[in-house]
């Protein structure tokens, strides 16, 4: 991707990953719309730069706010380069805790939001034959954790549909990467974290364990912010950029120890799983 001064659209840039990314880019001189609910935090981040940082808040899961802040980014710069959706939040506790208002609030902000700010911004990409949509899920939208059955869910969710917008989108010059963090210092081990209204005492020899590591860890993470925005920032620039890139030595860790088992657990029952077709069909790969 060309070199030349950007336009960046941010989500979530108030606090954690966005923020690092929000300094990040203004560092670098390029030009840039940051979005979060607190507008003081934004202006902030944008104070000595207002001539080509705009800070808007915006509650993401409020529809005519995301189209709002897609207007106002091409109003003030012409065009959108690069659109980095950060915003998100996490939970904590067991999947049976959580009431369907609850689990359908974390979806609502972490796929849905996500998703539709995307759809947002795609026209304009379309009509300019270039772009770069970077979307932070987490090494939890492809490993399963226990105690965050939400959070994983609305994060796998946004990997796959991710993943088929890439495969979509490549022949008309866009570009998608899936951001999947481990642990990085910016809050989200804390009290960010949503907790069930509902507690049930049988879940706690289960879940007690991860939350209290979540709580001990929280501010003591291995890893960097501002050099994951650095990275963020090369795959950006890069001429092929990743589908996904993974961030950090314990998301590697994580996968690797989880693929592994993954792939013994579905082989163990393939040879009866592979005898389940009508006598005489054929296999046909999807699309031929």
């Amino acid at each position: 991707m060309s070199t030349a001064r950007k336009i960046w659209l941010i989500t979530g840039a108030s606090s954690g990953f966005g923020k690092s990314l929000a300094e990040a880019v203004i560092a670098r001189g390029d030009c840039a719309v940051i979005t979060a609910r607190r507008l003081d935090r934004l202006q902030a981040i944008a104070r000595g730069h207002e001539d080509r940082v705009l800070p808007l808040a915006v509650d993401m899961t409020d529809a005519a706010a995301r189209g709002k802040a897609v207007a106002d980014t091409l109003a003030r710069f012409g065009r959108i380069d690069v659109l980095a959706n950060v915003a998100g939040s996490g939970s904590m506790g067991a999947a049976e805790e959580f009431s369907e208002a609850e689990l359908r609030a974390q979806f609502e902000l972490n796929f849905f939001a996500t998703a539709e700010m995307t759809r947002a911004v795609l026209p304009q990409m379309r009509a300019q034959g270039s772009g770069r949509i970077l979307t932070v899920t987490s090494v939890g939208g492809l490993v399963a954790i226990t105690g965050c059955g939400p959070y994983c869910a609305s994060k796998f969710a946004l990997e796959c549909w991710s993943e088929a917008l890439a495969m979509e989108v490549a022949p008309l010059g866009i570009r998608v990467t899936i951001v999947e963090p481990g642990s990085f210092r910016t809050g989200f081990a804390g009290d960010v974290n949503v907790r069930p209204a509902q507690r049930i005492e049988s879940y706690r020899p289960v879940v007690g364990p991860v939350e209290d590591f979540l709580e001990r860890s929280a501010g003591k993470e291995i890893g960097d912010p501002a050099r994951a925005a650095a990275v963020i920032i090369a795959a950006v620039e890069s001429d092929a950029p990743p589908i996904r890139l993974m961030l950090g030595e314990d998301a590697y860790a994580l996968w690797d120890q989880t693929i592994a088992k993954r792939i013994e657990d579905i082989d163990a029952w393939r040879e009866r799983g592979l005898k389940t077709a009508f006598d005489g069909a054929a296999f046909t790969p999807i699309g031929g």
